[in-house]
């Protein structure tokens, strides 16, 4: 490939990346330069050319720089590397002779070196009698209308920049409901009533669990899923690019609607997230704000929905050449899985909601009590409930997969085998829906203990192949590493309280306390939370191109490990020792003081712990150490750490052959593909195996 044609690549990927008509635009600067035979003459060209679609301020800015710079246009070098478009600066680079930077970036031409070298700003310059410079500012300037952005985050069918939405939104309603159980942990700090009704409190506990499990526990998988899955199955893009805008709107809006409850006369939705009848009939609730609950989750449950449908179509229909099932990565199976499982529940829930609401404005009595409407409704609900639990499980699973190799520098240990488990999972979390139904006495208990005791095994299998991965590995313990690591042990200690759960004796004792509220917190939050994090740290390089600083990770990990810990590990004790959830107080002489003030007090240190991370996000988004490479950590697997930080509009220029499940390390370490395969399959067929990659070797050779 030319140079020229490089640079023109290089203004695509470092401006245009979401403008198609810079393709046009980089083509024509090529033409103009070779017919005029340098830059200079094209830039004077350029200065009296009217009619540029997206870049010409900047091709203008370059041409009348470059009419007055001299011979080494150092004066146009460093007016653009402070302040104009990188693809003016890009056009300037031909025309200086002795620019360097300080490494190759993959054996480019160094007219494309340079040009990346503009996207990360980290350079050095010598010229003729010109001083080296370094650039005024680390973020580049931004020349935009104002309201471009918010435009086109409203117009935007880009699933990476829908990815990024979905992140903030998530995080967003997070905080929220974060600071909901704050003040709920404030008031049972102590005995009485200290700021809140008996009200109040049922409203906050109510909202609290709906923002955490259906506003942000199963959308942010959307946020992981749009920019991750797409690159991890070399695909341009989703397959239904406006339906998954539509879904992300949907959730937002449905979200909003579902907490605007608390701005209506009746305050919001008082009844408990499980909402059970006849707690929701107009007798209980006459609120505005029942409705607003149901109608919010009934839109939002529309765009998973939608997101589902997506996830599954471009999974099946978009994967590129070579990327066979059995070779995507786990996180992508997982998500494969994941939105099987909605599809099956979802519209459950939905219909659900929308029996409650008729029954509420119309008298149908669905779910009245005297016809056996309440257990009607703990069927509906719960079996959309459990499986909820690994819909919002699984994800997190494959995201924790992803690290563990990387930073133990091995293969993942039993790839098939968590295929199968993650499989096992998603089939068997169909059948225990009943466990949370046992103290009504209406299930049939030994069936549902035994499939609750069997879903561990798949689980279990999980963690024995995490284990295998970590052992003997070459461990760093960066950021990333330490949250999947903080998930094992918070997931362990909730999945052995499950198990005791399990058993109908032991539930019908400590069913309806707080033994049951920190099993819950222990399941989902350490899945849920500790992943989320342990994937941003992951894959914030990929997605902005800047690290996020070390230090403050490690803050961020120990003060969110010790807060959860303390807060919710004595809140065993508290269940077995007899203190009732839902409640908004308790006696003095009930005992509960010592450990509900301890709780109280770590739960602050838990909320306290989102502060380094939001400080470190907008210091490094703006501010941090810049990504020279495709692969930052240095050990990635999968497709998306054989493209740009961050990727362009489309993900890829070019794709690497896919020949097993790790092929970016295949395509950064060729020296060691034929040992990988060698050593991956210790079994009978080995010898066949061995001549299988023979073969493959002389093919590679052939076709480079």
């Amino acid at each position: 490939m030319r140079p020229l044609t490089l640079l023109a690549a290089a203004v695509i990927e470092n401006v245009g990346r979401r403008d198609f008509d810079v393709i046009e635009e980089a083509k024509t600067v090529e033409l103009l330069i070779a017919e005029c035979g340098n830059v200079d003459k094209a830039a004077m060209k350029l200065a009296k050319t009217k009619g540029w679609i997206s870049q010409r301020r900047a091709l203008l800015h370059l041409a009348q720089e470059l009419q007055t710079a001299g011979p080494t246009h150092g004066y146009a070098w460093w007016r653009l590397s402070h302040s104009a478009d990188r693809a003016a600066a890009a056009n300037t680079l031909g025309a200086i002779p002795r620019f360097r930077y300080g490494h190759r970036h993959r054996g480019l031409p160094l007219t494309a070196t340079a040009v990346l070298a503009l996207s990360n700003r980290e350079f050095t310059m010598t010229t003729t009698g010109v001083r080296p410079l370094q650039p005024g500012r680390p973020y580049p300037a931004r020349y935009r209308r104002k309201g471009a952005t918010l435009y086109r985050l409203i117009t935007t069918t880009d699933p990476k920049t829908l990815g990024e939405m979905y992140l903030v939104t998530t995080f967003a309603f997070f905080m929220i409901g974060g600071l909901m159980a704050m003040l709920i942990r404030a008031e049972l700090a102590v005995p009485g009533l200290q700021f809140l009704s008996n009200e109040q409190y049922n409203q906050l506990f109510t909202m609290h669990g709906t923002i955490m499990l259906l506003l942000y526990a199963t959308p942010v998988v959307f946020g992981f899923a749009n920019y991750i899955l797409p690159l991890q199955i070399g695909a341009p893009d989703v397959a239904f690019p406006r339906l998954n805008a539509f879904s992300y709107w949907a959730f937002l809006f449905g979200g909003t609607i579902a907490a605007a409850g608390f701005v209506t006369p009746g305050g919001a939705a008082d009844f408990g997230w499980t909402a059970y009848s006849p707690l929701t009939s107009m007798v209980h609730s006459p609120g505005l704000g029942t409705d607003l609950w149901i109608t919010g989750l009934a839109l939002g449950g529309l765009g998973t929905i939608l997101g589902a449908v997506n996830m599954i179509t471009t999974v099946i229909c978009l994967r590129c050449p070579g990327m066979v099932m059995f070779r995507m990565p786990i996180f992508t199976w997982n998500i494969f899985v994941t939105s099987i499982l909605i599809l099956l529940i979802f519209p459950l829930l939905t219909a659900a909601l929308l029996g409650v609401f008729v029954d509420r404005h119309l008298g149908a009595h669905l779910f009245d009590p005297a016809t056996g409407g309440v257990i009607l409704w703990q069927h509906l609900f719960w079996f959309f409930g459990h499986p909820e639990v690994y819909v919002i499980a699984l994800p997190f699973f494959g995201i924790v997969t992803e690290i563990f190799p990387v930073f133990s520098r091995k293969p993942l240990f039993g790839y098939s085998g968590l295929v199968f488990a993650t499989i096992a999972i998603g089939g068997l979390s169909m059948a225990v829906w009943a466990h949370h139904m046992f103290a009504t006495g209406a299930v049939l208990l030994p069936y549902f203990s035994f499939m609750t005791f069997l879903i561990a095994v798949p689980t279990g299998v999980k963690f024995f192949n995490w284990i295998g991965t970590m052992w003997k590995g070459q461990l760093t313990f960066e950021t990333p590493m330490l949250f999947a690591l903080g998930f094992i042990v918070t997931f362990l200690f909730g999945g052995l309280t499950g198990v005791l759960l399990a058993s109908p004796p032991l539930d019908f004792h400590v069913h309806d306390s707080y033994f049951v509220v920190a099993h819950f917190h222990y399941v989902l939050f350490g899945t849920i939370v500790f992943a989320t994090y342990a994937g941003i740290y992951f894959w914030f390089p990929k997605m902005t191109g800047r690290f996020l600083d070390e230090r403050l990770g490690k803050w961020h990990f120990w003060t969110t490990f010790i807060g959860f810990h303390g807060t919710f590990l004595i809140q065993h004790w508290l269940g077995v020792s007899g203190m009732p959830r839902r409640y908004a107080d308790y006696l003095p002489t009930d005992g509960f003081t010592t450990l509900n003030t301890i709780s109280t007090i770590f739960a602050f240190v838990l909320g306290a712990s989102t502060i380094p991370f939001l400080w470190n996000v907008f210091k490094s988004y703006r501010y941090g150490e810049v990504v020279t490479a495709d692969d930052p950590w240095g050990y990635g697997n999968s497709l998306e750490w054989a493209t740009t930080c961050p990727p362009p509009r489309h993900n890829f220029y070019e794709l690497p052959r896919i020949r097993s499940e790790r092929p970016a390390f295949e395509l950064h370490y060729p020296h060691m593909i034929d040992r990988m395969r060698a050593e991956a399959h210790i079994t009978p067929g080995r010898r066949r195996r061995t001549a299988t990659v023979v073969e493959d070797t002389a093919e590679r050779s052939d076709h480079p």
